[in-house]
């Protein structure tokens, strides 16, 4: 059976587990660990797959997805052995913003800040 494009998934093992058709942009992750960086920021126009990319950076890097790199194999990032000591070693805190909705940033009347 051949791979579907699955339209609007953000999440990296739902589409690896499905065999959704996914364009290989796991290289970023050698590129961005190699770089160093203090500071990163990956600004995109809407539906560039940031979340799909960040999603890909916490599974790869948490612990939570510690040995599974079934998640990983036949891609870019695993045909480098040397990063294969990195998958699932760090605490990862992922934060989206992805479905928050809003055409302002103005506080309701009579709110209150701290709850």
């Amino acid at each position: 059976m051949g791979r579907t494009i699955g339209i609007g998934h953000q999440n990296f093992e739902d589409i690896r587990i499905k065999n959704n058709f996914y364009v290989d942009k796991t290289h970023f992750i050698k590129e961005w660990w190699e770089a160093d960086d203090a500071v990163t920021l990956i600004a995109r126009p809407r539906r560039f797959g940031k979340t799909l990319n960040m999603s890909m950076l916490e599974q790869f890097f948490s612990v939570k997805y510690a040995g599974r790199q079934d998640l990983f194999e036949g891609l870019s990032i695993w045909e480098d052995e040397n990063y294969h000591y990195l998958q699932g070693t760090y605490p990862v805190i992922s934060l989206s913003f992805a479905n928050v909705k809003a055409r302002n940033y103005r506080r309701r009347r009579n709110e209150r800040l701290y709850e």
